[in-house]
């Protein structure tokens, strides 16, 4: 007996769903929660059936802490049974470094995909051999642990004040930020699912399904090609796009989107975002953090606000959210109800490829027209994925800008939920799930970048900021932490 859930604030994970069809179709009984299961609710289901094996999953990074609670409640109401922790925010060394810790009595195990949850549970309830199983996990975690604390000793970091001197510096009169044709927000619904279809990457929805060929077929279109998966990836693609054509001919799925640029400038690592042209009056604040690891030579230490020009010049920051997920609940419980388990993840995964397509043709709306930073371009979906690009799309809750709460500030000034239906959870995961969410930045110096590790001058600072205690920026920020904060 296998229970598995998708922890508190995770509106959406298909790889759990998938799990639980494999792990299904090898004779284990699973009992799947559901998504946004808070802890009670977990522990209650462990209770009444009595699992042997208890799975959580996790898609962004507030479900990272989320199973840390999991496990010491688990630990607290005595259990014993192993946790499987798998999802695409989740790694074996943060099971082994924050969850296995929470959990004494028991094991945690970490699962990289659903191919490798049969051979993890088999061996965890081998009628003989479990324990001996159980004492290889429990000797990897431990080097792991030691691993980890040995390298935060041999980290170097600079000081907040030392890598704010080294930040990097635009000339802003030699290359004067672009000048955008939109000021203010845009409303698309029902955008069509005809017109985003060419931008759509596959790639991703075939990993979805577990599918990865050797280099160089591991990508779309190669993968049709490899020896392995070949025939298996083309036989998908062929049923997935029979699903597209359908979602096209029915309008059962529904796509709105919005984007807002607005005037703005920088003060210190945070961004003002003004009230109509004049940049008087301050409607929001970005914040952003700046990276702080040692690096070698005379590379600039970045944080996203260098790349919006300071007072007195006139500079713009941009923002949208485009949602494939209206309708999706319907299509799934149609499946549901007919025990296809197949065509609902399918469904599931189409909608998360044409969510993130549909980012990609705004984007290319914004750089050519709206903002029109890019009149000329005319860049392949390759490019645009592989970001062969001028500007900057990064993302709260990712590498640029690690805190997911900053999403919050985007729904309030653009007013999301009412223009196009699309909330935010307490954790900040988006609702329909099948949601992208980020900023633009138009100066062709902008780039790329991972804060990284952050030390603790640099919490209380933003913390500061932010009206936040000590307490709250540690937890918003733990994944991040260059110090242990237990």
């Amino acid at each position: 007996m296998v229970v598995i859930a998708t922890v508190k604030g995770d509106v959406h994970d298909i790889g759990k769903n998938i799990v639980a069809v494999v792990l299904g179709c090898n004779n284990f009984k699973v009992i799947d929660l559901g998504v946004m299961c808070k802890v009670d609710k977990i522990i209650e289901a462990v209770k009444e059936h009595k699992a042997d094996i208890l799975g959580l999953s996790g898609l962004i990074t507030p479900s990272l802490d989320e199973m840390v609670d999991v496990a010491q409640k688990m630990d607290e109401a005595g259990f014993k049974i192993p946790i499987l922790i798998g999802g695409a925010t989740t790694s074996r060394m943060h099971s082994a470094v924050k969850i296995e810790p929470n959990y004494k009595g028991g094991q945690v195990v970490y699962v990289l995909d659903a191919s490798r949850a049969v051979p993890v549970c088999q061996g965890l309830l081998h009628a003989t051999d479990s324990a001996d199983y159980v004492d290889d996990f429990k000797e990897q975690y431990a080097e792991l642990r030691e691993e980890f604390y040995a390298g935060l000793e041999d980290r170097k970091f600079l000081d907040l004040k030392k890598s704010r001197d080294q930040m990097m510096q635009i000339d802003w009169k030699a290359s004067p930020p672009p000048q955008p044709k939109l000021v203010g927000k845009k409303v698309f619904k029902d955008f069509p699912i005809q017109d985003v279809v060419h931008a759509i990457d596959w790639t991703p929805f075939f990993q979805v399904w577990q599918l990865r060929g050797k280099f160089p077929n591991r990508d779309y279109p190669k993968i049709f090609k490899d020896e392995k998966v070949g025939s298996e990836a083309k036989k998908l693609f062929d049923e997935a796009n029979t699903m597209l054509q359908e979602f096209i001919d029915t309008k059962a799925l529904q796509m709105h989107g919005i984007v807002g640029i607005y005037r703005a400038n920088t003060v210190g690592d945070d961004i003002e975002v003004y009230k109509g042209e004049a940049g008087e009056e301050v409607a929001c604040k970005l914040y952003t953090m700046r990276q702080q690891a040692e690096k070698e030579g005379s590379d600039p230490y970045f944080a996203l606000s260098d790349f919006i020009a300071p007072k007195g010049t006139a500079d713009h920051v941009g923002m949208f959210v485009t949602s494939a997920g209206f309708g999706l609940d319907s299509i799934i419980q149609k499946y549901k109800d007919s025990q296809d388990d197949y065509s609902y993840i399918m469904a599931e995964a189409i909608a998360d490829r044409l969510a993130e397509a549909f980012a990609e043709v705004m984007h290319v709306m914004v750089r050519k027209e709206l903002w029109g930073y890019a009149p000329d371009e005319n860049l392949s979906t390759e490019d645009l994925i592989k970001v062969r690009y001028n500007g900057l799309r990064p993302a709260p809750g990712y590498p640029s800008q690690p805190d997911h709460t900053e999403k919050a500030t985007m729904w309030e000034l653009m007013d999301v939920q009412k223009e196009i239906g699309v909330e935010l959870t307490e954790s900040m995961a988006m609702l329909p799930a099948a949601s992208v969410s980020g900023l633009y930045f138009a100066h062709p110096d902008s780039q790329y970048f991972a804060v990284g590790s952050i030390c603790k001058d640099q919490v209380t600072d933003y913390a500061a900021r932010k009206g936040w205690s000590m307490e709250v920026a540690e937890k918003h920020l733990r994944s991040m932490l260059s110090y242990d904060n237990k």
